[in-house]
This record gives C-alpha cells, structure tokens and sequence, in this order.
C-alpha cells in the first residue's frame, strides 16, 4: 500500500507535514501528547483497507513548523487545511486523548467534519484523582521557556498522568525519553486545548452543543477510572454521542482492537 509525505500550509503559514495512504473517504487522525504521525502509523494502515487516511504531524512536532505564539484557534486552522488539501473539502476525525478535544473543538468551531470518533478525552470530572494544579500550563510553559524539556516531560507524567515521581525517574533513564524530551516543547498546547476540563468539575457540554455529527466516544475498562467517568459524562451531550467501551483497554489501546470499531463507525453502520 502506497504512502507518500507532503506538506500543507495553515492559515499562519506553518507547514505541516502529513502522511496519506489507502483510497476511498477521508478520514483524519489527529494526536495526543507527545504522539508524531508515526505514532498512529499501525491505526492508519488497518483503516487505509477501507479509507483514505491522514496522520500528520501537529505545530511543533516531527517534521512540521510552527508559530512564535501559540493559540488553540491555530490548531484548528491546521485541521482546516488538512481537510481542505489531502483529505480534499471534508473528513472524518478520530482524536485521541487531547487530540480528541483538539477534534471536538475544531468540529464544534464548524470544520468540515462528517463523523467525529473520540477515544478517552482526558478529562477530569470526578473524585477519583487530583485535579490538574491551577497552575499548570503556566508552569510547563516556564520550564518550557528555559528549554527544560526533560523536567517538562516529568511534569506533564507526575501531574497530568498522576505517574508516582519515582516512576518517572526511571523513564528519564530509558531509551523512549529521547523522543518524549524531543517535543515536550509542545506540552503547553495539550494544556490550553484541554483548558478547565481536568479540574474536577462537570463538563461544560454547552461548549459542543454545536456538533450535529454522528460522535463515538470511546473508553476502555482497564485504565484511570477517570478516563471511562469522563467518556460516559461526554457521551450523554446529545442523542448523536455514542459510548462505546473496550472491554480489556486502557489509554494506550491495541489498534487491532480500535480500527474495526472505526471502520464500522465510519462506515455509517451502527453502533453496539
């Protein structure tokens, strides 16, 4: 199956690199945290049998550009010219993590999304663990201005993902550290997607009310009990927001068990 690398330019006139492979309709994936195109390469290759499909490079990371100010609007503005170039006028989006409200958004904002697929948006409704500190994107932003990348990463691991300190010390010692230091610089932008939606409180749902598209929020069973809390509270923001749970899944899960889901999603069929 034939792949090929381009580039696309944004409104601001950052360049994004993308990848585009299979043939039939668009669908676009878009990315979590430290996650470059090649981290969904697997995801993309199991729906190209049916699709075509876009991974790209988000502002900032891999072998795209980016902006000297940072707004989430420009993100959007990136999903725009994706879907206005390669995926040629209109997609389908899967998002994963913070990609998933960073698509949530840009469907809510009126891009042109035919179905929207979401998989564990990180929010944080509940008792269940600490809510992110008040100060938390000021505070990557900081060590991100000091070029501390690998104390950026650490933090984003102890207070986003709630991981004890002296499990991120020995990740600091690994060999995939390399590449989470490598576009930590980005970790602030995770932050200002997610805005207030770690905090423990209720959704704002009145936010999405504007997404009229089929959305499959999916969850998995096996990780933060958060994570399933926060799937279940999106899904009843409309009768077109559907649950779907992964039985055995956590927050990183096995695209051989994500891509039948998607593929049937997209396909228009219905939803278990």
């Amino acid at each position: 199956m034939s792949t090929t690398v381009d580039t696309v330019i944004s409104a601001d006139g950052t360049a994004l690199a993308f990848e585009r492979r299979g043939t039939g309709p668009a669908v676009l994936l878009v990315g979590g945290a430290f996650m470059t195109r090649s981290a969904s390469g697997e995801l993309a290759g199991l729906l190209a049998e049916h699709f075509t499909v876009v991974t790209y490079d988000r502002r900032g990371r891999g072998d795209s550009g980016d902006a000297p100010e940072y707004e989430v609007r420009r993100e959007i503005e990136d999903i725009d010219a994706l879907i206005e170039g390669p995926c040629g006028g209109s997609a389908m989006l899967f998002g994963m993590s913070s990609g998933a409200v960073l698509a949530l958004e840009a469907t809510a904002r009126g891009s042109a999304v035919t179905r929207l697929a979401l998989y564990e948006p990180p929010f944080i409704t509940d008792d269940s663990r600490p809510p992110l500190p008040a100060d938390y994107v000021a505070h990557l932003t900081e060590l991100v201005a000091r070029e501390a990348y690998g104390d950026a990463a650490a933090y984003f691991m102890t207070a986003a993902i709630a991981l004890p300190e002296e499990v991120v010390a020995g990740m600091r010692q690994a060999p995939f550290w390399a590449d989470m230091e490598a576009v930590a610089r980005t970790l602030p932008y995770d932050g200002s997607i997610m805005g207030d939606t770690m905090s423990g409180r209720p959704l704002p749902l009145e936010r999405w009310a504007s997404v009229t598209v089929p959305v499959l929020v999916g969850s998995g069973d096996a990780g933060a009990p958060h994570m399933e809390t926060g799937a279940r509270e999106l899904a009843g923001a409309g009768d077109n927001f559907t649950l779907r749970i992964f039985e055995g899944e956590e927050h990183t899960i096995a695209p051989e068990a994500l891509a039948p889901v998607l593929a049937g999603f997209f396909a228009g069929e219905p939803t278990a």
